[in-house]
């Protein structure tokens, strides 16, 4: 029988964060214990969703007759997604404006399938989150990184955005606070982002998923800083309402001048395909919307003391550095030491040796992500505190 062939460009799809659990698995096979600070899920922690959302579950498989949703969303949900929003951001728009995704990542893969033809160009973050450059170079576009800016607490360089459009770029991506650095955009730079979407007349697709995981500061969505200039927002339930496994997000077009009706109407057709995203699911999240919030301070409070415990042991191991994050739950530091030659050989070293999995920072980006690496600051100190004891110890003999 003949051999089947997939696709080159479904072999050529990276996902870093994913992809390093191969080598970890080989370990653990042979019985290592290992430290696991490359994947943000805090429900792999001490995180726990909240028994409110979690009973409106149950509810909602009761009382549901569990056949299919809507194609765009429940519509109670995305009538409390909008009422956020607009408390939130002043974004006021009709329902047809919001529509519910399989987590943030079908969001991404239904707006570029929907933008993006053979050729065109997408601004992405560089470091970035992997899924907007992989998307784009599957619908074969061209990713373009943009430079965040390390000595600025990773904030993005305008300059450098604005030499990098074409008259092929589509948009520019945002995301903010950002995977993997754990910056905190300031209002400054956002409206300078805006202001230049606007002036060649690209839309903003601004990802939020960790909006209200800002701990050193508050965030502020770019769809609050214009009247004119498109921003598509995307959101979820994953982090700050700790329900990664729920795979429950949402895109919101702020579109005041109607430039992007096509567009949502390209993504409504993949929709309608796809069928519907989970129905209970949908159901239950208005609780999280609607219901006691107080867990939000509860985690940004332990996000904020371990940001903290990280940034003092990574900058005193030797041949580590780091920015300190104001937001999310990554840390992303820089690999000082010549003792490597790439951040993967030092991923994979610290994991045969140490006992911790890493992510190495090309993953996030192949120019601006290099000699970097991304770790989760999710766990309990004292399980911080074990990895990085490990890696101190490892450090102080090779460096």
């Amino acid at each position: 029988m003949r051999t089947f062939h997939a696709t080159e460009r479904s072999l050529n799809v990276e996902y870093a964060i994913r992809d390093v659990l191969i080598p970890a698995r080989k370990l653990e096979e042979k019985g290592a214990k290992i430290i696991k600070l490359h994947i943000g899920d805090p429900n792999k922690w001490d995180f726990e969703t909240p028994k409110h959302v979690r009973d409106a579950l149950g509810r909602a498989v009761e009382i549901n007759d569990n056949g299919y949703a809507e194609s765009e969303g429940y519509p109670e949900l995305r009538a409390a997604i909008l009422k956020k929003e607009k408390q939130k951001n002043g974004v006021d728009v009709g329902i047809d404006n919001c529509m519910i995704t399989s987590g943030v990542t079908e969001a991404i893969q239904s707006l570029v399938a929907a933008t993006i033809s053979p050729g065109d160009e997408a601004l992405v973050p560089g470091p970035g989150y992997p899924s907007y450059t992989e998307f784009i170079k599957f619908f074969n576009g061209k990713p373009v990184s943009y430079h965040n800016d390390e000595e600025n607490d990773w904030q993005p360089d305008i300059d450098d955005m604005r030499k990098k459009i074409t008259d092929k770029t589509k948009f520019i991506t945002v995301i903010n606070p950002n995977n993997p650095t754990g910056a905190l955009y300031s209002d400054e730079v956002l409206k300078q982002i805006v202001d230049l979407a606007g002036e060649y007349d690209l839309f903003v697709l601004s990802d939020e998923i960790y909006d209200l995981m800002s701990f050193e500061g508050t965030h502020h969505s770019p769809a609050s800083m214009t009247k004119d200039v498109p921003v598509v927002l995307f959101n979820g339930f994953s982090k700050v309402d700790l329900l990664p496994g729920w795979r429950m997000g949402y895109m919101v077009f702020s579109d005041p001048l109607n430039c992007m009706d096509e567009i949502k109407e390209g993504i409504s057709k993949q929709l309608r395909l796809r069928i519907s995203a989970n129905n209970p699911c949908q159901m239950a999240a208005i609780e999280a919307l609607e219901g006691p919030q107080d867990h939000h301070e509860q985690i940004n409070r332990k996000l904020k003391e371990r940001a903290q415990y990280m940034y003092k042991r990574v900058n005193n191991i030797p041949g580590l550095s780091m920015r300190a994050p104001k937001g999310a739950f990554y840390a992303f530091p820089r690999i000082d030491s010549k003792h490597w030659t790439n951040d993967m050989d030092f991923v994979l070293d610290i994991l045969d040796n140490c006992h911790v999995l890493l992510v190495p920072g090309s993953g996030f980006d192949e120019k601006y992500g290099k000699m970097h690496f991304r770790a989760v600051f999710l766990p309990p100190l004292d399980t911080l505190g074990e990895a990085f004891d490990s890696i101190e110890s490892y450090m102080n003999k090779v460096v």
